[in-house]
């Protein structure tokens, strides 16, 4: 009997990419896609890394399919903005090798700065979509990707959400493939794409996207623990007055919501099963399309001349769920009382984050900051609320560059960008360079805590370790910024307080580019330890509250005005003790 396993989604992605065979994984941490390649770590037959981004991710594993191995590449659906470069021209390229970018899209926003839909990108691209709706199908269709990759000669996308990502589901446990390695086929004609042998290859593409489309009405996927395969894209007719055309997470509330309605439930969701979805409309009353954010097979199916319901009653913001379907088609009165008022818990710094310290010089010197993508974006939020822009990844230093050649250089004497170094490594470098081939000026803050601290801390490029754990040569950051020929490069203590505010004073007055690296581990870090706590001497407090100001979750404010720090949560940072003109803090032994 077949092993079962309770399985993540994000898990199970990594069984379903061992089972098949894949010997090539790439990716950039990127919630909620970050646990798939910690999963893939555990299984040796795997080379697996943390590529710089996404970009060089998809073309590590474009590169490894076309040697004639199966290979992948995992992001979030920001991250596939970064590798469409490359995905564009690997849909005219193929796969030697089996090809597939698993991209997590994040209805809600739980943890991005947008909402897009991945599905519109790969209709543009023209690469080929699958979407789960469990943890077992997302182990089952991960390995039906190679083989619809290497059988239409395409890369694929399997997409999820953060629903199914991080949702746990039983799978059935196989063994792995073993596939022999394809002999390299030198074909310059397929490979190389430049005009002459891309204007060839865009008709097989389009010839091959009506091939998989008509096939698409009778694909089947294999079931562990099934006598035979079933469709891919499979009609589930039930009382005909209502029906659904559904796919991934939103199949599972129409399910609960109508469990006696038909469904057409899609697994492949691009391209799109015609002559099955027409032949569905014909056997419900009325027809509705759901799915979660663009009205992505709404849309294809209204142009088909099929009447259904839709965005009109559903919306393209947010999650989906099963009261949605019981309010909007059912008409149910789900008399759901009023939530409880609860005070606002807005996300903050971690107690003792080096961040904090930063912020809080750049706040008193009242420095704006063009901000980017990490744990340091809370600088946006009170008390410090010293980021005025959030962008993307790598943005923060062109986004500086664009302001002082909009305004000048005195505009930006009171502005600086901010990043953290994972997100240097990952487009920051670019950005900078620019700034220097450009003759840009402006004052440059690297964040520089040692990890990929927002994604559960990842290592990178200049951490000296891989995701395989091997110890590496760190690429060092201040040589780094040398090298691109800046004069005015400096590390410092994120917690000297006293040295960064006078550094900060005077590099922003340069007419120079000037990179500060403000350098202190992440507190959440298991190798790091605070053998200290700051303690509050209430005798000498003036109750001027200088301590509170930068916002540490473990300093409260007493009805007397005076402070309590809570021992359990400080970790000794010594910040507040730096900011009290008083002495009124001190710091002693942990206990």
């Amino acid at each position: 009997m077949s092993e079962k396993k309770i399985m993540l989604g994000n898990e199970a992605i990594a069984r379903g990419a061992y089972e098949a065979g894949v010997k090539v994984s790439a990716a950039y941490p990127g919630t909620p896609s970050t646990e798939i390649s910690e999963n893939i770590v555990k299984y040796p037959e795997i080379y697996c890394e943390w590529s710089p981004n996404e970009k060089v991710a998809m073309e590590v594993a474009t590169g490894a399919s076309i040697s004639g191995v199966r290979a992948m590449a995992s992001m979030k659906h920001v991250g596939f903005n970064v590798a469409a470069d490359p995905m564009y021209t690997a849909a005219y390229i193929g796969a030697h090798g089996g090809l597939v970018a698993v991209v997590a899209d994040d209805p809600g926003m739980y943890s991005s700065q947008n909402e897009q839909d991945t599905r519109q990108i790969c209709r543009a691209a023209q690469v080929p979509v699958l979407e789960p709706s469990d943890s077992q199908e997302a182990k089952d269709f991960m390995k039906l990707a190679f083989e619809l990759s290497e059988k239409y000669d395409t890369p694929m996308v399997l997409r999820t959400t953060t629903r199914l990502a991080h949702s746990q589901g039983v799978v059935t446990l196989e063994e792995r493939v073993v596939l022999e390695d394809k002999p390299y086929e030198r074909n310059i004609a397929k490979n190389v794409m430049m005009p002459g042998n891309a204007i060839k290859r865009h008709i097989f593409v389009e010839e091959r996207l009506n091939r998989m489309a008509k096939d698409a009405n009778t694909l089947k996927v294999a079931k562990e623990g099934i006598s035979k395969d079933i469709p891919l894209n499979r009609m589930e007719i039930n009382d005909t007055k209502i029906g659904f055309i559904t796919s991934g997470i939103p199949y599972t509330y129409v399910k609960e919501a109508c469990p006696e309605a038909s469904v057409l439930k899609l697994g492949l969701i691009h391209p799109l099963p015609k002559d099955l979805i027409l032949d569905f409309a014909s056997k419900v009353d009325t027809l509705y399309v759901f799915e979660e954010l663009e009205p992505v097979i709404e849309e294809q199916v209204r142009a088909w001349g099929i009447e259904c319901i839709g965005k009109e009653i559903f919306t393209v913001q947010g999650e989906y769920s099963a009261n949605m379907i019981r309010k909007a088609v059912l008409k149910q009165d789900l008399n759901l009382n009023e939530p409880t008022q609860v005070a606002g818990r807005p996300p903050l710094l971690c107690p003792g984050c080096p961040h904090r310290s930063v912020y809080s010089i750049l706040k008193k010197l009242k420095i704006h900051a063009a901000g980017d993508i990490g744990c340091y974006t809370l600088g946006a939020v009170a008390p410090l609320s010293v980021v005025d822009t959030t962008i993307c990844m790598g943005a923060s230093i062109s986004s500086l560059h664009g302001m002082e050649k909009a305004r000048g250089k005195e505009y930006i004497k009171n502005w600086v960008a901010v990043i953290g170094d994972s997100t240097f490594m990952h487009t920051g470098i670019n950005s900078l360079m620019n700034m220097v081939y450009n003759q840009g000026t402006g004052t440059v803050i690297i964040l520089d805590n040692s990890t990929t601290g927002m994604t559960g801390h990842q290592d990178h490029a200049a951490t000296g370790k891989t995701l395989m754990g091997e110890t590496v040569p760190a690429i060092n950051i201040y040589h780094l910024c040398k090298s691109l020929g800046i004069e005015h490069v400096t590390e410092i203590d994120a917690f000297d307080t006293t040295g960064l505010e006078k550094l900060i004073k005077e590099e922003v007055q340069r007419d120079a580019i000037s990179v500060i690296i403000t350098k202190a581990p992440c507190v959440l870090l298991k190798e790091v330890s605070f053998p200290n706590v700051c303690k509050p001497l209430p005798d000498k407090c003036k109750k001027c509250g200088k301590c509170l100001q930068p916002g540490c979750p473990a300093l409260t404010k007493n009805a007397d005005s005076t402070i309590t720090i809570d021992q359990t949560m400080c970790n000794g940072c010594g910040l507040c003790r730096q900011m009290c003109p008083f002495d009124a803090i001190e710091e002693v032994a942990r206990s």
